[in-house]
């Protein structure tokens, strides 16, 4: 019980723009390589690291300066020195997107669609973690030691086959209710599963709306999010389930799809 109360009285760690930190890396296929650098070069909110020689860092100012974070309580934007919203780096003909959290994931990767030709990158996954970090918490340093490409694969992969038996047995429901019922159970099921460490998105393929893509991947990392923070404050029984409900009624009810307090 103390140990839980001081859990109670112990904040989580936020980033500067006042969200919980949450890594995620953002992976894009590299279509033509060489026409990425030219347009990185016209954008005036990168800044190329020397150091690294195939990195980027992203700062929140020109090009992303109407970005809007209302989880944001008081930092201020110093007009000399714009806040560093993450980094790209180029590996193994893969361009990663390291972002500090999900917010920022949800707000940039819309945005930069918008400003990068989908005839240079295509966006393919994330992956990310699911917990939030006390203060005093040492963390992982680097992604390849965080995420482990392999088990990542295997979970998304998992997830697929699972779901297809169930799509096959719905199909060859005797009567709708039947159909209706497998499926709701499957779905009962998954959503009181345990969330693994690390976990990976799968992007749809650029066809259609990709306001409606992006709004998929928005509403997968807030319930996500959302179950990291409620289970840091000793909410041990609120479920994906509980966070998908609340994240559907925010999305579709009050139709408030910015925010990831």
């Amino acid at each position: 019980m103390t140990a839980m109360f001081e859990r109670l009285q112990k904040p989580f760690l936020t980033v500067e723009t006042g969200e919980a930190y949450q890594p995620v890396r953002i992976a894009y296929q590299l279509l033509q390589p060489e026409k990425l650098v030219s347009a990185f070069e016209d954008m005036k909110c990168l800044a190329y690291k020397q150091q690294h020689g195939n990195g980027w860092d992203l700062y929140w100012s020109d090009e992303l300066d109407d970005l809007h974070f209302e989880s944001l309580d008081s930092y201020k934007k110093p007009a000399n020195k714009p806040l560093r919203l993450g980094g790209f780096i180029i590996k193994n003909s893969t361009l990663y997107l390291n972002l500090p959290s999900f917010k920022r994931a949800c707000l940039l990767v819309p945005k930069l669609h918008s400003l990068l030709d989908s005839s240079i990158i295509s966006i393919q996954k994330a992956d990310f973690i699911n917990k939030v970090f006390g203060l005093g918490e040492r963390l992982p340093h680097g992604f390849a030691e965080i995420y482990d490409d392999a088990e990542l694969d295997k979970l998304v992969r998992e997830r697929i086959h699972d779901y297809d038996i169930i799509v096959e047995r719905c199909e060859h429901a005797a009567t709708a209710e039947e159909a209706f019922k497998i499926l709701a159970d499957y779905t009962h099921a998954e959503s009181r599963k345990r969330l693994p460490f690390a976990e990976r998105y799968e992007f749809q393929e650029m066809e259609g709306n990709p306001e409606d893509i992006y709004l998929g991947f928005y509403i997968f990392l807030r319930s996500r999010e959302l179950v990291a923070i409620r289970r840091w404050f000793g909410e041990a029984g609120f479920t994906l389930g509980d966070a998908m409900d609340e994240t559907v009624e925010e999305v579709f009810g009050g139709m408030n799809i910015d925010i990831i307090e």
